[in-house]
C-alpha cells in the first residue's frame, strides 16, 4: 500500500491495482491541494461509482471541517443530517419480531463514550442523502443505500445551548470499511434493538429508531 502526502500533511492510502486510474489519482492528489480535503471524498466517489468496475482505491479520506458551507433553515436553525446504519437477520418476523432481526450500528462521540448514530452539518455543495451517505462513512466508515426519510426533529445543542434542526434517514449497510476518516476519535459497534434503546443517549434519535422498526416490520411482513 501506497503513502501519499497531501498539503498540509494529509495522508491518502491507496491500493495500488487500478494502473488505469493512475494518471487521475495522481491529478486528483495535485488538485485537492488547491480545493482543500473537501475534494477527496468527490474523488473516491467518483472512482468506487465508475460503472461497478473499479475496486476500493481510497482506503481512507478526511473528514469535513468547518461550517462554511454549512445550510440553515429559514428559521436560522443549523440544518443536521444523520441515518440510522442497519443490517437484517435472517429469521421469521412473526415468530421473532422484527426487534430481533434488526441489528444497528453505533458510534461513540470523538471523546470515546455514550452511543448515537452518525451525524452532522448538511453543506450546500451536496444533496441531502449525500450528506447522509457522507456521515455514514467519515463516522463510522460504512458504505450502504440510503433510504427515504424517517422524520424531522428538533435538538438542543449541548455544546452552543441552541436549536438544530435533524433530519434522520436509514442506512441499508452494504459495505463496512476497515479504514475510515474517524476511525482514531470514534468507536463503532453493531448492537442489538434492545441495547440501541438503552445506550443511546439522544431521545430523537431513539424515537427515529423506532419509526425505522415500524417501517422495517411493515416491510418484511408484506414480503
Amino acid at each position: 500500500m501506497d503513502l501519499l502526502r497531501v498539503g498540509g500533511g494529509v495522508v491518502l492510502r491507496i491500493v495500488p491495482k487500478l494502473s488505469v486510474f493512475g494518471f487521475l489519482i495522481s491529478a486528483s492528489v495535485s488538485f485537492a491541494s488547491w480545493l482543500g480535503a473537501r475534494s477527496l471524498f468527490r474523488v473516491w466517489e467518483f472512482l468506487k461509482g465508475e460503472e461497478g468496475k473499479t475496486e476500493k482505491t481510497m482506503m481512507t479520506m478526511v473528514a469535513r471541517q468547518g461550517r462554511e458551507l454549512q445550510r440553515y433553515s429559514s428559521c436560522g436553525r443549523r440544518l443536521v443530517v444523520g441515518c440510522i446504519p442497519y443490517k437484517l437477520k435472517k429469521g421469521d418476523p412473526c415468530t421473532e419480531g422484527i426487534d430481533k432481526l434488526v441489528q444497528v450500528l453505533v458510534i461513540s462521540s470523538q471523546k470515546g463514550h455514550g452511543m448515537m448514530f452518525p451525524k452532522g452539518g448538511w453543506e450546500s455543495d451536496e444533496t441531502i442523502t449525500q450528506a447522509a451517505s457522507r456521515e455514514a462513512l467519515e463516522e463510522a466508515g460504512v458504505h450502504g443505500n440510503v433510504e427515504s426519510q424517517l422524520g424531522r426533529w428538533m435538538y438542543k445543542s449541548n455544546r452552543y445551548n441552541v436549536l438544530y434542526e435533524a433530519i434522520m434517514f436509514p442506512l441499508n449497510v452494504k459495505e463496512e470499511l476497515p479504514y475510515w476518516p474517524e476511525m482514531e476519535v470514534r468507536k463503532r459497534r453493531w448492537v442489538s434493538v434492545a441495547e440501541a434503546r438503552e445506550g443511546c443517549q439522544h431521545v430523537w434519535m431513539r424515537e427515529a429508531l423506532e419509526v425505522l422498526l415500524t417501517r422495517l416490520g411493515k416491510q418484511v411482513s408484506n414480503a
